[in-house]
């Protein structure tokens, strides 16, 4: 053991100081061959990659993240917080499970039944209220998938439902003309279980192990027997440094700052397990939670994993390159690699190059006090997200958290009927539209608003008023989407002032989407427009103007 710390520590010099070159964990292709082609697994060689035009049309997709998580109801990370002591998600699993020493995650993955789940029904209605393109879970950082996994014996076939959740999901997708988006989130399992290594610090069980550093010959005679926890838990190692400072697993997600670097079976088993989905499930779209690519700077698999991803692609679709893959925190080089993805939240200006917000009406894992407190976006409040994104240049990735039972609840339901029947009157100044000269007008636009970290701003856009308008564009049409219906019914356009720049000749056309022509004078103020006073649908206005 002295000696394998020594290593790690020695490791975890030459990855903080960015001499990894020599000492990277390359991942083994012994069980799942790499795809070549076009890209080779580098940053420069991944740089010829292009968006495709239907991601650049799509807009709006529709995220079911969802999976044993969602068991207890109580929000996201619980399978890491119910080892955190005296946590709410703690307290919770403690008075209604069992002690996280007897009781531990491992135990609540029988509990997944999905016994409601109906993915050709779910999927047919995301489609019907406007998704474009469909992602569901194959994997969280609890390092269970959701698939008959070649890789990992903790998963959806040999536990729980008894059902490939991803075959399902995929052929639901398929059915109904939607292209297919996997997020795959378990190489952070290694420092994100670190937790389930503790023990009660205080109380009748102070020094008892909490179960994360149980082995497979703990389980003779249990429900799990055969099976072993370290092929869940991953703890085989020493932890990160303070891993007991809860809050230092964000400052360590990129393998640096101490962070205990992951092993080669580690980076070499998520590797296979990725490239299992792309082969078996031939998604469209791959997701990670990541800084950049799974496992970078300290391993190549993130980079093999993209390289076999497109090259993969390329062949299955006769030459053509559909797929697309996100990451986070990019540079400006990784921004022409992948996709930039930016969770719960937006930059405030255009961006050059498509780009997504990833963002939930909830929390990422069902969390009944959510429904309880009645704490969802409104319906409208997604709206005015998805334009404020759209208009510069992004694509919002919408969660509607689902029960463990596969079904969401009716306070969902409102919202998700809600986004539908503005999109049935409005989706054409979202769908295959473009950026206009400027993404919009009003105080939150002229706003100063930073992203943090990998996003966490979305509550600066929480408070946009009737005096923040949108601009979209398609070749014949500018569109203007007020993001609240104004109380005396009028909007002034400043953007489409007569004699600006922006402007060509006089505007003579107004009309509102669902309605028809309105009053609309031109001057160097703006453009004024009356809005009609009876009208019956007052949820985001937009205004159709001809060029």
């Amino acid at each position: 053991m002295k000696q394998r710390l020594l290593h790690l520590c020695a490791a975890a010099l030459i990855f903080s100081s960015g001499a990894y070159a020599s000492s990277i964990i390359r991942v083994s292709e012994d069980r799942e061959k790499m795809a070549t082609g076009k890209f080779e697994p580098t940053w420069e060689s991944l740089a010829q990659y292009e968006v495709p035009e239907w991601f650049k049309n799509a807009k709006f997709g529709i995220w079911a993240h969802w999976g044993p998580q969602c068991v207890e109801g109580s929000g996201d990370w619980m399978a890491r917080s119910m080892y955190l002591e005296g946590s709410s998600q703690y307290r919770h699993h403690v008075e209604n499970y069992g002690h996280p020493s007897e009781f531990g995650f491992k135990d609540i993955l029988p509990l997944f039944k999905a016994e409601r789940w109906n993915p050709d029904s779910l999927v047919a209605l995301y489609k019907s209220i406007g998704a474009q393109y469909f992602f569901v879970l194959g994997n969280h950082h609890d390092n269970y998938d959701l698939w008959d996994s070649k890789y990992q014996e903790w998963n959806s076939m040999n536990i729980g439902p008894r059902r490939d959740i991803l075959a399902e999901w995929s052929a639901a997708a398929k059915k109904h003309g939607l292209p297919f988006g996997v997020s795959l989130h378990a190489d952070h399992a290694w420092t994100w279980y670190e937790p389930a290594q503790r023990y009660d610090r205080q109380g009748p069980k102070t020094g008892v192990p909490y179960d994360g550093t149980l082995t497979a010959a703990d389980g003779k005679g249990k429900w799990w027997d055969g099976l072993d926890p370290q092929k869940l838990y991953a703890q085989n190692h020493p932890m990160s440094r303070a891993s007991w400072a809860d809050g230092t697993i964000h400052s360590q997600w990129a393998w640096g700052n101490g962070a205990t670097p992951p092993s080669e079976e580690f980076c070499t088993n998520f590797y296979n397990r990725t490239l299992d989905v792309v082969n078996r499930y031939k998604p469209d779209l791959l997701y990670f939670d990541v800084t950049g690519v799974p496992f970078y700077p300290v391993s190549d698999a993130g980079l093999k994993i993209a390289a076999h991803f497109y090259n993969s692609n390329i062949a299955l679709n006769g030459g053509d390159l559909r797929a697309v893959m996100f990451g986070k925190i990019l540079t400006e080089e990784q921004k022409k690699a992948l996709v930039w993805d930016v969770e719960r939240g937006a930059p405030n200006n255009i961006v050059p190059d498509p780009w997504q917000s990833c963002s939930c009406i909830g929390g990422w894992h069902y969390d009944t006090s959510i429904y309880e407190n009645n704490a969802y976006k409104s319906a409208p409040t997604v709206i005015k997200l998805l334009a404020d994104i759209v208009s510069k240049n992004g694509n919002l990735l919408l969660s509607i958290p689902l029960r463990a039972d596969g079904t969401f609840d009716e306070k969902e339901e409102a919202v998700i009927h809600g986004i539908g029947k503005w999109m049935g009157i409005n989706s054409e100044a979202i769908f295959s539209t473009r950026p206009w000269q400027v993404f919009g007008e009003g105080p939150v636009a002229e706003a100063d608003i930073a992203i943090k970290a990998q996003g966490f701003n979305e509550g600066e856009y929480a408070r946009m008023g009737s005096r923040e308008i949108r601009f979209t564009q398609t070749p014949k049409h500018i569109y203007a989407i007020v993001l609240d219906w104004p109380e005396d019914n009028k909007v002034l356009i400043k953007s489409l002032a007569a004699g600006s720049p922006k402007v060509k000749g006089k505007i003579k056309n107004v009309e509102l989407l669902g309605y028809g022509k309105l009053k609309a004078t031109h001057t160097a103020e703006g453009l004024a427009v009356e809005l009609p006073a009876g009208h019956d649908y007052r949820t985001v206005p937009v205004l159709r103007i001809k060029k």
